[in-house]
């Protein structure tokens, strides 16, 4: 039986349209994937939509029938998607991978969520993730960790080894990378969409900040957080993501500037365009294949046309700590909201007053890694400590933003590693915590300073291990982005998948 999942987005538009299959075929060929999911334990489901997707798909096939030699119907008309947890679907559980938000079911859909289903895509289901968006492997979560469909070849790491599919975003990383679907939506607050599709050799963009609305998106930082896309190619991306986009009166950080067609640039030359690589994000000791392969990436980038320009980011060093003043101190603010008394999960406990209810409450609902950034954004918010770390940390925000747009003025887009590792075994990830937050050293600097970003698959490294590589583009300039990103992507020709998933 054809697994019409493994195929891209443009395909499977040309393949409904041209009447090869229908969105019934293609939603059961999704669903019956996401049993998979459940039998093969890669856990990116954390729920499947079964009988609303059917229906949804029955109703869009009536659409494109009725449409007839018009063909007037959604651009994604009859296409599956799935999203990330933390996006609100009208009467769908969401719990932004946390017990706290325990038999949530919003009665409303995300901004995002609902252009996608506007444009005709029919939704699966909801992706596994980090508790509210927090970490880097996928193991915050109150549904189990997800699991990376690829395996190492057992050079340096043992064959049978469970490897993390990245973070926050693993869920949707793993489901598109099995071929379980053909794109999925995510989020990127520190990298939270291009660490996970470096790992797993998919195509992760985040736009540029306030591009798309944070309406019904489940807060994490909100000066940060932006909803993302992860896919198969650099076209499926640049299309879903222009969908995604525009201004949302319901969203006061949402961008009013026109959004342009983002593909409308790909496969144009790019000869003479200029790629900045800044020596910072290469320090000495930075993992021999993943220095080896962004060289390699260079050079097809000059055979393309391209000028490799020398530029220097001396903000960089700073972006990460500065992140996790800012980032935590967010949350703490966002996540008083969760106590027990307007929805989600309650103490079950004997309780003496308010207060005990509302300890005992997030005692039990939150995990550990929220409960760490909850407390560091209260002690850097706190009296005596406020100016000394958040206010210093929003002064070095201006300053890596200066230092980007000083950096434009001699380069198109910036190339960098998206990740300083490949994938790492599942139990030994994480167990320091601050190494764990060492593995968005790449990806945070462009989300300080809310430009738009994506990771695309560059290679394999000697345990057969995908790996990435990081292009950042100016501030509401996706689609020159993209343009580079696709001559990139035609020149390499990335076709390896996880032997066990296609």
């Amino acid at each position: 039986m054809t697994n019409y999942m493994a195929w891209d987005i443009k395909s499977l538009l040309a393949g409904l349209t041209k009447g090869d299959f229908t969105a019934v075929e293609l939603t059961q060929n999704a669903l019956d994937n996401a049993e998979a999911d459940k039998s093969k334990s890669l856990n990116a489901y954390s729920y499947v939509a079964s009988d609303s997707a059917l229906e949804n798909a029955k109703q869009s096939d009536a659409r494109r029938n009725s449409a007839g030699k018009s063909g007037d119907v959604g651009v994604l008309e009859g296409i599956p998607l799935a999203h990330k947890d933390l996006f609100a679907i009208r009467d769908m559980p969401t719990q932004a991978g946390s017990n706290i938000l325990q038999g949530f079911r919003p009665p409303y859909t995300a901004t995002v969520i609902e252009k996608l289903q506007q444009a005709g895509s029919i939704t699966i289901g909801k992706l596994n993730q980090d508790e509210f968006a927090m970490g880097s492997a996928n193991k915050n979560s109150c549904y189990g960790s997800v699991i990376n469909p690829w395996q190492a070849n057992g050079k340096n790491i043992a064959k049978d080894t469970p490897l993390i599919p990245g973070g926050s975003s693993g869920g949707t990383a793993a489901s598109v990378a099995a071929r379980l679907i053909p794109a999925a939506t995510g989020t990127d607050t520190g990298g939270s969409i291009r660490q996970p599709a470096a790992l797993t050799g998919t195509v992760g963009m985040k736009p540029t900040y306030g591009r798309c609305s944070r309406y019904g998106m489940v807060a994490f930082a909100s000066s940060l957080d932006q909803a993302s896309i992860l896919g198969r190619s650099t076209w499926d991306v640049g299309l879903l993501l222009q969908i995604m986009c525009g201004h949302d009166a319901r969203d006061m950080t949402s961008s009013r500037q026109d959004v342009p067609d983002f593909t409308a640039l790909m496969g144009q030359s790019v000869k003479g365009m200029k790629i900045g690589v800044a020596q910072e994000y290469f320090p000495d000791n930075l993992d021999a294949s993943i220095k080896e392969n962004c060289l390699e990436a260079q050079d097809i980038l000059r055979s393309a046309g391209a000028e490799i320009v020398p530029i220097s980011l001396k903000m960089t060093e700073y972006a990460l700590p500065a992140y996790y003043v800012i980032a935590p101190a967010e949350a703490s603010a966002n996540l008083a909201r969760y106590d027990g008394v307007r929805y989600g999960h309650r103490t079950g406990q004997a309780v003496d007053s308010l207060d005990d209810m509302y300890q005992k409450t997030r005692g039990e609902g939150f995990g550990k890694e929220v409960k760490r950034r909850i407390l560091i954004g209260t002690y850097v918010l706190s009296a005596g400590y406020y100016d000394a770390y958040f206010l210093q940390a929003q002064k070095v925000r201006r300053l890596i933003m200066d230092d980007f747009k000083q950096a434009f003025q001699q380069c198109d887009v910036i190339f960098a590693p998206t990740t300083p590792k490949a994938a790492e075994p599942i139990d030994t990830f994480g167990l320091d915590p601050v190494q764990a937050y060492l593995s968005d050293i790449f990806t945070v600097p462009a989300s300080m300073a809310g430009l738009p970003a994506l990771s695309l698959p560059s290679g394999l490294n000697q345990d057969a291990l995908p790996l990435g590589v990081q292009l950042i583009g100016q501030a509401f300039d996706e689609p020159r982005l993209l343009q580079i990103a696709s001559a990139f992507e035609a020149e390499t020709k990335f076709n390896a998948s996880p032997e066990n998933w296609v």
